[in-house]
């Protein structure tokens, strides 16, 4: 078996980024292929990206709560525009 090199404590870039280290960290722990001293290192990198994607999360709710409640007109990009 390949080892792959743990994620390292850092913040990620962005909450994008987070999401895609969460998903490829469950998928290596879904596989059973890691030993247990990796699954808790795992566990742990994916406890501090969740509580980051919390972060961003609730960061981004207040700025909607924000704009909201000044009235200021909000404008929402959508990714599949056709």
């Amino acid at each position: 078996m390949e080892k792959k090199k743990m994620m390292d404590e850092t913040n990620p870039e962005n909450f994008e980024s987070a999401m895609e280290q969460l998903e490829t960290l469950v998928s290596r722990m879904e596989s059973g292929d890691l030993s247990l001293e990796e699954s808790l290192k795992a566990f742990e990198q994916g406890v501090h990206l969740t509580r980051f994607c919390q972060d961003q999360l609730q960061k981004a709710e207040l700025k909607v709560q924000e704009l909201s409640s000044k009235g200021e007109f909000i404008e929402i990009e959508q990714e599949n525009e056709p």
